[in-house]
C-alpha cells in the first residue's frame, strides 16, 4: 500500500513538474486587432498588358493572437481576414466582371487567409524588418498553405504593418485563367498577392 501511495505522489509530482516547466516556458500571448482598412491587392499578366486587382478594406475584423515559447524563436498565430470577392476592383468593368466570375463569386463569396505561424517575433521598428511566416488561402472551396514573405514595421500611432507577398497559380485553386476574344487575349496562370494587415495590440 505504501509502494502504491509513493509511486502516486511521484507521479504527480512528475506530473506538476512538466506543467510548471512548460508554462514557464510559454511566453504570455499578445493579441492584436486586425484594422478594417486593411487590404488585399493582386497583380498579374495577359499577353498583352499587365492588370492590379484590389480589396481595398476588410468588411469583417478580428484579432491575431500570438504565442511564443521561449526555447523557440517561431511564433504560433490563431486569427484571419475574411474578404468578400464582390469588393474586387480591377480599375476595368470587363476585366473586374471576369476575375469575380473565374473567383465563382456566387457560390464562393469569400476568400479567406488564415494566420499560422511567424519565423520569429519582429523588432517593432519603423524600419521593415524582413521574415516568413505560414498561411493558409481559402478560395472556391480549396484551401491551399503557402509561406509568405512579409515586411514588419510599426508607425507613430503604434499601428504595426504587416506587408505579405506571395505568388500563386490560378491552378492551385483548380481554376483555368480567365480568355478573351476566343482565346486571343490570355491571362497568365501566375498572381503576386499583396496583403497589408494593419494591427494594434490590446493587451
Amino acid at each position: 500500500m505504501l509502494k502504491k501511495q509513493r509511486w502516486a505522489c511521484l507521479l504527480l509530482g512528475f506530473t506538476a513538474f512538466m506543467l510548471l516547466g512548460f508554462t514557464a516556458g510559454m511566453i504570455e500571448p499578445k493579441k492584436w486587432l486586425i484594422s478594417e482598412s486593411s487590404n488585399l491587392c493582386v497583380n498579374g499578366n495577359t499577353n498583352v498588358n499587365k492588370f492590379s486587382c484590389e480589396i481595398p478594406a476588410c468588411d469583417r475584423t478580428d484579432t491575431l493572437n500570438m504565442t511564443r515559447n521561449k526555447s523557440s524563436k517561431e511564433i504560433t498565430l490563431s486569427g484571419n481576414i475574411s474578404l468578400s470577392i464582390q469588393s474586387f476592383d480591377c480599375h476595368n468593368a470587363i476585366m473586374t466582371r471576369d476575375l469575380r466570375t473565374t473567383l465563382k463569386e456566387k457560390q464562393y463569396p469569400r476568400l479567406r487567409i488564415l494566420f499560422l505561424s511567424l519565423s520569429n517575433f519582429p523588432e517593432l521598428t519603423e524600419k521593415p524588418q524582413l521574415i516568413t511566416g505560414l498561411v493558409n488561402i481559402e478560395m472556391v472551396g480549396i484551401t491551399k498553405r503557402f509561406e509568405v514573405n512579409y515586411q514588419v514595421s510599426i508607425d507613430d500611432q503604434k499601428v504595426v504593418h504587416l506587408l505579405g507577398t506571395r505568388d500563386i497559380n490560378f491552378s492551385d485553386f483548380d481554376l483555368t485563367p480567365p480568355r478573351k476574344l476566343g482565346g486571343l487575349i490570355k491571362t497568365n496562370n501566375k498572381l503576386s498577392v499583396i496583403f497589408h494587415l494593419k494591427i494594434k495590440e490590446l493587451n
